[in-house]
């Protein structure tokens, strides 16, 4: 994934390549609609550009949104890419698939950093800043038989997301599974996640998890 990312952008990591292997197994018709929540540089919009997908792709950074908007220019793809805060600006739209690799690192601040390259994996005490509002608010824009496919660390709470997902009527399961070392966030805090019970002392690992929700038809 080699694309363009202005300076604090977050750029295409594990959990991404893990949500675009997932991407890979799932259906997507020739002009399906698709929405990409927290698109970063554009790493999964532009897999789901590339199976043919009509691809809407959304974030609150406009350094985000003006990296993404180049990657799709230079990779001759139709993606359109809007600025906003989650699934705020296709409050009136509906959608066969969304994706979405949003922030979900624990962190010792109970809100979202502003202005911060930390807005991009910083989530709260628990991580599930963002991952409640998605959970919340994606089964409201899937279409019958609509798919989400969202990914974050099991530090964040699998089991919560698939709880909130079904409570919203979703047919909700873990798709994928990958261990990776820890990167230098969690290294640097991990005496914080230790303390908070979220690590055991002295890991060194985490688990992503990609968890596949499907509306019902």
């Amino acid at each position: 994934m080699n694309l363009f990312a202005l300076p604090g952008v977050y750029g295409p990591q594990d959990d991404t390549a893990l949500l675009a292997e997932t991407l890979r197994d799932e259906p997507v018709p020739q002009g399906a609609e698709v929405l990409d929540i927290g698109t970063g540089t554009g790493a999964l919009a532009l897999a789901a550009a590339r199976r043919g997908a009509r691809v809407t792709a959304v974030d609150i950074s406009w350094r985000a949104v003006l990296s993404t908007r180049l990657n799709a220019r230079l990779a001759g793809l139709p993606v359109n890419v809007l600025r906003g805060n989650l699934l705020a600006p296709v409050a009136e739209r509906s959608y066969d698939l969304i994706l979405s690799n949003p922030p979900y690192v624990p962190a010792d601040r109970p809100t979202a950093p502003r202005h911060s390259p930390a807005q991009a994996w910083d989530a709260g005490g628990d991580g599930r800043l963002l991952l409640r509002r998605i959970c919340r608010e994606a089964p409201l824009r899937l279409r019958p038989g609509g798919v989400l496919l969202l990914v974050h660390s099991a530090l964040s709470g699998a089991e919560s997301t698939l709880a909130e997902l079904r409570e919203e009527g979703l047919k909700a399961a873990v798709a994928a599974r990958r261990s990776i070392p820890f990167g230098p966030v969690l290294r640097s805090r991990s005496a914080w996640l230790a303390g908070q019970g979220l690590i055991e002392d002295g890991a060194t690992t985490e688990e992503l998890v990609v968890i596949r929700a499907e509306r019902p038809v």
